[in-house]
């Protein structure tokens, strides 16, 4: 017999797996299946302007005036920009940013606080 988590929501204990959710049938409540978690070695590094790692929370400065494409706002030098996420891609960190908003930045315009 598999044993399988309670509901979260109504802790019935007749869920079921679906592909990769559980699924509860009395409330109709669906969570995934929490898969093997990504190690840190698997995670390719992120490093600042200065070669310091940076990791998800940290606390950044952008070291540049950074025009926002489509718009005519800057993020000026010095602004801090705190709790940022690590992504992947060429623009690798994912923020909020008071008064502009949701951004990606490229590590290379910031230095670790």
């Amino acid at each position: 017999m598999i044993n399988l988590p309670n509901c979260p929501k109504c802790s019935s204990e007749y869920t079921y797996e679906d592909d990769n959710l559980y699924v509860c049938p009395a409330c109709a409540h669906e969570w995934l299946i929490a898969g093997p978690l990504e190690s840190e070695e698997q995670r390719p590094a992120v490093k600042d302007a200065n070669g310091n790692l940076l990791g998800d929370g940290d606390t950044v400065t952008v070291i540049k005036d950074l025009k926002v494409k489509g718009s005519s706002l800057v993020v000026k030098v010095g602004t801090r920009v705190k709790n940022i996420r690590l992504i992947e891609g060429d623009h690798n960190i994912d923020c909020k940013i008071d008064g502009i908003g949701a951004m990606q930045l490229k590590s290379v315009f910031v230095k670790k606080s």
